[in-house]
């Protein structure tokens, strides 16, 4: 028989995860003439006397805040593999590993809110109240600098806060130092923030969405027609996308600015034609009510056309409610914060959330408050992608 080729099939394999015990030994020596003892020092552990290791911490965090499993999933799928950890165990390693990593999610604060545009938004959170056995609501606050599609090389990073309502008060406490442009819906609790120090950018998907919720519904030629110019602005914004600042701006002012004067006027008409009472009418006065903010993006470049940015941000913590019911207290809500935080900060800057993590807790412990920074995501994503990029 002579050899002329070969039939190359593959087959994908599921190889279980594992878990390992590292032991440390340390061996203790006495003096012969005057019996001092001599170790060598313990290694660092991300939690001090804890049993976990920084890869068994970064996965159970990502596990819960990025992949929505509750920790008395992980329990019982930690015991399918004959290791027993309690829900009670877990929560203590998340709790401890939330102290350790809070001089990092401040750091992430402090350059958020750095920024001269912000995009907000909020979403509830069901939150265990003490005593009786029932939830009340909380709420997570979400704030996003990316500049990115501006064309501008500025670091993105989103920071959540949680409260234990939604009065205005906690956005006020949170921006106190922020000053420049928010990019939020029409929530009140925002409306006395704006005035000389911040002010307010519109969002056409919240305009739009009005209009296509009744479209949906019942179709007509005025909602096709708003839908259709609504369109026609985010066809623009499609193709300036990531363009310098001036770029944009006067591309806008060009062709952005006479669409809008049209849709304004168009709109004006509408009104007149639709009885107060209508969806339809509804969604018009919205958009004319709101009109300086929903057009103060084509007066400059770094804004965006709507909010989109924070609410890709809130889709993890729409996705985990589903999944975990219900925060256990306001301490577990301000973790899911801060955990949503360095999660959603590594997702932005390119990174594998589990690997950031992992990198981050063996280093934290020790690592000089001054020099956090460091650890910023933005800062080990060269070195995690090159190791990424090393293992695939």
């Amino acid at each position: 028989m002579r050899h002329f080729g070969d039939d190359v099939s593959e087959q994908l394999e599921y190889v279980p995860e594992s878990f390992k015990v590292i032991r440390h030994v340390r061996p203790k020596f006495a003096c012969t003439g005057c019996d001092h003892v001599v170790e060598a020092p313990a290694p660092s552990r991300p939690i001090e006397r804890g049993l976990a290791g920084p890869s068994l911490l970064a996965h159970v965090i990502v596990s819960k805040f990025g992949d929505h499993l509750p920790l008395f999933r992980q329990s019982d799928i930690y015991a399918r593999q004959g290791v027993e950890i309690s829900r009670s165990t877990l929560a203590g390693w998340v709790g401890a590993a939330t102290d350790l990593l809070a001089p990092l999610v401040d750091a992430i604060q402090k350059h958020v809110l750095a920024g001269r545009k912000l995009h907000a938004d909020d979403t509830p959170i069901p939150v265990l109240a003490p005593g009786n056995g029932k939830t009340k609501t909380g709420r997570l606050w979400t704030y996003v600098r990316d500049d990115r599609p501006a064309g501008e090389g500025t670091p993105p990073a989103v920071w959540f806060a949680y409260s234990e309502d939604r009065k205005g008060e906690h956005p006020r406490q949170h921006l106190k130092r922020f000053r420049g442009a928010l990019q939020a819906d029409a929530f009140a609790g925002f409306h006395h923030l704006y005035g000389q120090d911040i002010y307010e950018a519109g969002c056409w998907a919240h305009a739009r969405r009005k209009f296509h919720e009744i479209h949906v519904v019942h179709a007509s030629p005025t909602t096709t027609e708003a839908l259709a110019r609504i369109g026609a602005l985010y066809a623009i914004e499609d193709e300036i996308r990531g363009k310098p600042v001036d770029v944009r701006l006067n591309i806008r002012q060009a062709r952005a600015k006479p669409l809008l004067s049209e849709l304004r006027t168009w709109m004006e008409k509408a009104q007149h034609r639709l009885s107060s009472k209508s969806e339809t009418a509804g969604a018009i006065r919205y958009g004319l009510s709101r009109w300086r903010a929903l057009t103060r993006y084509t007066d400059d470049g770094l804004l965006e056309i709507d909010n989109s940015a924070a609410e890709r941000a809130l889709r993890a913590v729409a996705l985990g409610r589903k999944n975990f019911l219900f925060a256990g207290s306001d301490s577990g809500g301000q973790r899911a914060a801060a955990m949503y935080s360095l999660i959603g900060s590594a997702k932005l800057n390119g990174l594998d959330p589990e690997l950031y993590l992992r990198t981050v807790l063996a280093q934290i412990a020790d690592y000089p408050v001054s020099q956090i920074h460091d650890l910023l995501p933005w800062n080990l994503a060269p070195s995690l992608q090159a190791h990424s990029a090393q293992a695939a």
